[in-house]
């Protein structure tokens, strides 16, 4: 069954009403394409009284007229959009393509918030946007704070079974305001992260992720393997094909994924 698509429509108001609709920028599209308030009416369709009143809303609610009449022609005079009134309509569509855009991703991943949490939603569309190089991005909030010396160690849960730990300076801590129960993002580079299927081996690196693997994308020299962790989160490393076959890492096998807490990098969302 093909998924329900919810379309957006979208409206920009102030505190006088609606200024600015699809049928208003509508209108204002056919002004632009045909110079007359008129057929813009008929194409949009609006009735002419309907549509000079929609005009003149948007011109007293403005800034700047968005539309002018203008005199001469071989009609004797018609109307036309101004530079920002261009300006505007090229602002709302930009702004309903993103919107769009926001919408479809998220409707593809409802499943991941259950009920009707209104902040869970948010922190969805919150991790959506973030874009970076990192392969791996994680999301979660701060469970703990040390401070020692001039580092900060920044303790952030990931799901029920797993926390990572990020080793920033103060002065990075004290520019991302920092604190207990504050989500933040968590990015590690691929080639950060190292793997070993030795489930018994100590190590010194301050975060373990034990997962299994799901992916094994080959190359030249180096191949990029990928574990799912319990949870259904997963992490990427990028290690040299020999090594790969030294380990014996294989889709199916229990793996280590570990990495130091200074290859950790964090952001925030404001």
């Amino acid at each position: 069954m093909t998924p329900t698509r919810f379309l957006a429509r979208m409206s920009l108001d102030t505190g006088a009403g609606t200024t600015l609709s699809d049928t208003r920028i509508r209108l204002l599209e056919e002004i632009d394409r045909k110079g007359s308030i008129n057929q813009a009416a008929k194409a949009v369709p609006l009735s002419y009284k309907a549509a000079w009143d929609a005009l003149d809303t948007i011109n007293n609610l403005a800034p700047e007229p968005l539309v002018v009449r203008v005199a001469g022609g071989r009609q004797g005079g018609g109307t036309q959009l101004t530079e920002y009134g261009r300006r505007i309509v090229a602002m709302y569509r930009a702004l309903e393509m993103e919107y769009q855009h926001t919408l479809d991703h998220l409707s593809e991943r409802l499943d991941e918030v259950s009920g009707g949490d209104i902040r869970a939603f948010q922190k969805l569309m919150h991790r959506m946007s973030m874009k970076s190089s990192a392969r791996n991005q994680f999301s979660g909030p701060i469970t703990g704070l040390r401070q020692g010396g001039v580092n900060f160690e920044v303790q952030i849960r990931l799901d029920d079974e797993n926390e990572i730990i990020a080793t920033i300076t103060k002065t990075s801590a004290e520019d991302l305001e920092l604190s207990i129960g504050k989500e933040v993002f968590a990015m590690v580079k691929s080639s950060s992260v190292m793997l070993t299927t030795d489930l018994a081996m100590k190590l010194t690196a301050r975060n373990k992720l034990q997962g299994e693997v799901t992916a094994i994308h080959e190359g030249a020299i180096n191949n990029e393997v990928t574990l799912a962790l319990p949870s259904g989160r997963s992490v990427t490393s990028v290690v040299t094909a020999d090594s790969c076959a030294a380990l014996g890492l294989k889709p199916g096998a229990e793996a280590f994924a570990f990495f130091k807490s200074s290859s950790v990098i964090l952001a925030i969302y404001e």
